[in-house]
C-alpha cells in the first residue's frame, strides 16, 4: 500500500503538527509506503489535491480536522485523474464530526491509522454547493444563519477544541435573529423565518449530534430547520442538541431531501464543514456513495 498524506500541521492549535513524527512512524511499523504534503495555508489542500497525479497511490488520507477533510474531498472532485482511490481520514483536529460517524466516538489517530491500514472501504454520500459561481464539497454538513454565525466565533477558539462552538452558542445567543428564507427540497417550496439551516450528510455537527437519523449513505440530506425561538427558549432547549432530543421541538423541522436550494432576503455566509465560505443563494445536491472511504 501506498498512501498520499495531506496533512495540516496547524491543527488543533498546532497540537498536530506535534505529533506527526509518530504517525509517520506508526505507518512505517505497519510497512505502509506514504508521501506527506504538508498544507501552508487556508485552501492549499484543494491546490494540493486537484493537481496532484494521484495514480500512483492506493489511497488519499485527509490528516487535520474537519476544515482539512473539507479542502481534500474538494480537491479530490476537482482533479480529473482517474480511477478515483479510497479516502482516509486521521481526525487530528478540533472537531472531527464526520469520523464519529465511523465509530460511537472520534477515533484515536492510532486507531485511525490501523482502519486505513487493513483497506476496507465503504461508499459514502458527498454534498456538492455552487455559491457565487464556484463549485465546492463538503462530507458533513453545511449550514447558515445561527451555526454560522456560530462557527464564525468558534474559529477563533479552536485552541479550547469543541468546547469552542459551545462559547460560540452561547455568544451568538445575545444577538439572535431569524431570517426570512426561501427554502427549496426536491421541489417543495418552504417561505420562512429560520433562525438556521443545517444540511447533514453525517449526524454530528463538531459534538452536536444534530442530525442523530442521517445516513452517510442513503443518498439524501437531513436539513433541520430551526424557526423563530426566544433566547430563552433557545438556551433552555440548547442541552437537547447534545443528545439529539432537540429534533422533537415544536421549532424544530427536520426533511430529508437530494436538491435544495436556498436563498435569502440578504446574503448570509455558508459554514461547510466547520469552515467559512461562499454565501446565499446556495444549491446543493447529494451525490450517491460517490466516494470511497477506508472504513472500520
Amino acid at each position: 500500500m501506498k498512501l498520499l498524506i495531506i496533512y495540516n500541521c496547524h491543527a488543533a492549535n498546532r497540537r498536530a503538527g506535534r505529533i506527526k513524527d509518530d504517525i509517520a512512524k506508526r505507518f512505517v511499523e505497519k510497512r505502509v509506503q506514504y508521501d506527506i504534503e504538508e498544507t501552508e495555508y487556508q485552501g492549499h489542500a484543494i491546490n494540493l489535491v486537484a493537481k496532484k497525479d494521484l495514480s500512483p497511490y492506493d489511497g488519499i488520507v485527509a490528516a487535520g480536522g474537519d476544515g482539512t477533510l473539507f479542502e481534500v474531498i474538494t480537491g479530490y472532485f476537482k482533479n480529473a485523474g482517474k480511477p478515483r482511490i479510497p479516502l482516509g481520514i486521521l481526525p487530528i483536529g478540533t472537531g472531527n464530526a464526520f469520523a464519529r460517524d465511523m465509530a460511537e466516538t472520534v477515533p484515536l489517530w492510532p486507531d485511525a491509522v490501523d482502519i486505513i491500514v487493513q483497506g476496507k472501504t465503504h461508499s459514502v454520500d458527498v454534498g456538492q454547493f455552487d455559491s457565487e459561481g464556484i463549485r465546492l464539497y463538503f462530507l458533513n454538513i453545511l449550514g447558515l444563519g445561527f451555526v454560522a454565525d456560530v462557527g464564525k466565533i468558534a474559529s477563533s477558539l479552536k485552541w479550547l477544541g469543541n468546547l469552542s462552538y459551545t462559547i460560540g452558542v452561547l455568544h451568538q445567543t445575545l444577538f439572535l435573529n431569524a431570517t426570512q428564507m426561501k427554502i427549496t427540497l426536491d421541489g417543495k417550496v418552504i417561505e420562512r423565518e429560520n433562525i438556521f439551516v443545517e444540511i447533514s450528510n453525517s449526524r454530528y455537527t463538531s459534538n452536536f449530534f444534530m442530525a442523530p437519523d442521517a445516513r452517510i449513505d442513503d443518498g439524501f440530506f437531513d436539513v433541520t430547520l430551526l424557526g423563530k425561538m426566544t433566547r430563552r427558549q433557545l438556551l433552555s432547549a440548547f442541552p437537547k442538541v447534545f443528545t439529539g432530543e432537540h429534533i422533537h421541538l415544536s421549532q424544530v423541522e427536520q426533511i430529508r431531501a437530494k436538491h435544495i436550494l436556498v436563498e435569502t432576503e440578504t446574503p448570509k455566509i455558508l459554514t461547510p464543514d466547520g469552515e467559512l465560505l461562499g454565501e446565499t443563494p446556495v444549491t446543493v445536491e447529494c451525490l450517491h456513495r460517490a466516494i470511497k472511504v477506508f472504513w472500520p
